[in-house]
């Protein structure tokens, strides 16, 4: 027999979980765990989620729901003061590396000679393998044209970190970034990388570093604003 749970209940329950949670949990999440006992619906779950969200308007904390779930971080605007609190320099991102980023997000699926045709440059393996490392990034498969070029695309972390639902709340790009791929030159038909001038940016400091908080655009990063404390 099911469990009965009142409003105040069902409130503190869901921000608990939420809060003690290292992920972003979905209704899905909630009612398969902590709500398990009870018989809950869907939307009373989703109501108790908006009326949480509604509670930490204006607070210092928000909950937020990312393509993953619901989650609490900090407000944006409190980061460069909660950064204090941690006197380390987190990680940082060459210009090469969040172009690439950038560019992978906006025109997915995309191929590295394809990244390379628009940026003028080659795109080493490296930074390539920095983002997958990060989690931001993955292959979904090789396109069919000679050579196979492996496909890049984004992934639920990326979206997760962004603070983004879906990809259509990607801002819109940046404008030396808008070339449609069709009218740019590089691959030659193979669809293989440049083997002409290859940047020298890694994917941690490098010469033109900007700061870890990465921002693809207006895009505003928002994992490490969970806690207020930058990346490991």
């Amino acid at each position: 027999m099911a469990k009965k749970i009142n409003e105040q209940q069902l409130l503190q329950l869901v921000e608990a979980a939420i809060f003690a949670s290292d992920k972003p949990l979905s209704v899905s999440d909630l009612q398969s765990t902590v709500l398990e006992s009870f018989e809950l619906s869907r939307k009373r779950v989703q109501q108790a989620l908006a009326q949480l969200q509604q509670d930490y308007l204006g607070r210092g904390i928000q909950l937020i729901e990312t393509a993953s779930g619901f989650r609490f971080q900090t407000r944006a605007d409190l980061s460069e003061y909660l950064a204090l609190l941690w006197p380390e320099r987190s990680p940082r991102y060459s210009r090469a590396v969040l172009e690439t980023l950038a560019l992978i997000a906006y025109r997915q699926p995309i191929t590295r000679a394809e990244i390379e045709a628009i940026r003028g440059v080659a795109v080493s393996s490296q930074i390539v393998n920095t983002l997958k490392e990060r989690g931001w990034v993955r292959s979904i498969g090789h396109k069919e044209v000679a050579g196979r070029p492996e496909l890049l695309a984004t992934t639920r972390e990326f979206l997760d970190y962004f603070n983004l639902q879906s990809l259509e709340q990607l801002p819109e790009l940046d404008p030396e970034l808008q070339a449609p791929l069709s009218l740019m030159p590089g691959e030659g038909g193979d669809g293989q990388p440049l083997a002409g001038r290859a940047e020298h940016e890694h994917g941690g400091e490098a010469n033109g570093a900007v700061p870890q908080e990465p921002r693809l655009s207006a895009m505003s990063a928002g994992s490490d604003q969970q806690s207020g404390k930058p990346d490991e």
